[in-house]
């Protein structure tokens, strides 16, 4: 089996050649993007009047050539992605509307020192070991979320300033995504459920935890990048004053963290659990962080429980640099 590397001058290489004869005439452009916790490499296609090439990644590729060892159906079937991708982009690049994306700018929060290079480029505030970005909500349905990470470039053409930005998230985001506190139980209730078990037997499965010693999960109405959620105070107050103890929060992915009742343990051990389950169970692009976080219920403020030097959440110790300006949030 060809490792990533070979994979991908190979990819470069043959691409084209499944493609139809219309797109023959066209170049193949593969180049690194950085997304959220990971750099992808990306594939476009260039051409005179060719409009907008829809975007594929070698990383996904590759994931299917690992699962297959059939590279031929590997190429085919990326080839056959694009063609479709090609017929359905639109000619032109629709025009900006700056008062409808006055509506659907959102938060983001993302791990600092694994997104360094991205952040240079992102406008963005920092939170502890985290960042606030933005994201331009352009569709939201049943079916699902279509967004894009709000690039500096594409700041610039709405007109937007991080201040700005920000303070239209603050109330788009609690709209369009309203936050969500539940304990683990009637999250485990809710999947049982959705497979059709009657809410008398899932009860009878599931049990009762007090409330002390239960797990709550903190995200949104939708479960996507619902690690935001934490930030909002109010809702470890409430949680806190239900539970009479202070809070110890543990990141689960961007799309949600677990709190639980400071006397359930110390942080530093909680830090290692959430570092292995971040290892073992969490796909590199959905970690948030490999520390754990302290909300203090009497001066209703959230901080750093833990300081471990498992910064980046893909195993590598990162070496100490220099950071980057930002602006630090308070709480």
């Amino acid at each position: 089996m060809m490792n990533y590397e070979i994979f991908k001058e190979v990819v470069a290489e043959k691409f084209m050649d499944y493609l139809p004869a219309q797109y023959q005439s066209m170049k193949i452009d593969v180049h690194p993007v950085e997304k959220v916790n990971v750099t992808m490499d990306a594939i476009n296609l260039l051409g005179e009047g060719a409009g907008i090439s829809p975007t594929i990644y070698i990383n996904d590729m590759y994931d299917h050539y690992k699962s297959t060892e059939d590279l031929q159906e590997v190429l085919q079937s990326a080839a056959e992605r694009m063609e479709r991708a090609m017929k359905e982009a639109p000619e032109i690049i629709p025009a900006l509307d700056m008062q409808e994306a006055k509506d659907n700018i959102v938060f983001q929060l993302i791990n600092t020192e694994q997104n360094r290079d991205m952040l240079v480029d992102t406008p963005n505030r920092k939170f502890q070991d985290l960042s606030v970005i933005y994201r331009w909500v352009v569709k939201s349905d049943m079916d699902g979320i279509q967004s894009t990470v709000v690039r500096n470039a594409l700041a610039e053409r709405l007109g937007f300033t991080e201040e700005q930005m920000f303070k239209l998230a603050v109330e788009n985001t609690r709209r369009m995504f309203p936050p969500t506190v539940k304990s683990m139980n009637d999250v485990i209730r809710d999947m049982f459920m959705k497979d059709g078990m009657p809410a008398e037997i899932a009860d009878m499965m599931i049990g009762e935890m007090p409330p002390e010693q239960t797990m709550w999960v903190i995200s949104n109405e939708r479960g996507i990048n619902g690690a935001i959620s934490m930030l909002y105070e109010d809702q470890l107050h409430k949680l806190a004053e239900q539970l009479e103890t202070d809070l110890y929060i543990m990141p689960s992915s961007v799309h949600e963290v677990i709190a639980v009742s400071s006397s359930m343990g110390d942080p530093n051990e909680l830090a290692q659990m959430v570092a292995e389950i971040n290892m073992d169970q969490v796909s590199i692009d959905e970690r948030l962080s490999n520390q754990v976080y302290h909300y203090d219920k009497d001066l209703r403020k959230l901080s750093l429980a833990t300081d471990t030097p498992n910064k980046r959440l893909d195993g590598i110790v990162a070496e100490p640099k220099l950071i980057y300006d930002t602006k630090e949030q308070s709480r």
